[in-house]
């Protein structure tokens, strides 16, 4: 959803951008049943853009329940990355 934060886009167009970013693991496969999911929880909304390569594609933006979801997201795993950090350099937390 982050990805989408930025800027709508459509399936294909996230896998590569999740590549570019070192998400090797990311693929069409996985992408689009994730993208289904989370549009029918109402995260992300979806439309169609015609296309002069070929049929139109379908794009998907985040919505307003996304928008707090994702924050709410980026803020436990910044905490759980802070006290995966402090494990990992024993620093002692409490």
């Amino acid at each position: 959803m982050s990805i989408i934060d930025e800027e709508a886009s459509y399936g294909y167009e996230m896998v590569s951008k999740l590549r570019a970013r070192g998400l090797s693991l990311a693929s069409e496969g996985s992408i689009y049943p994730l993208l289904s999911r989370l549009q029918k929880q109402g995260m992300i909304e979806s439309y169609l853009v015609q296309s002069s390569e070929g049929p139109a594609r379908k794009y998907y933006r985040i919505s307003k329940p996304g928008q707090v979801a994702l924050e709410q997201w980026r803020h436990d795993w910044s905490e759980f990355r802070d006290s995966v950090d402090a494990v990992l350099n024993g620093d002692d937390r409490g």
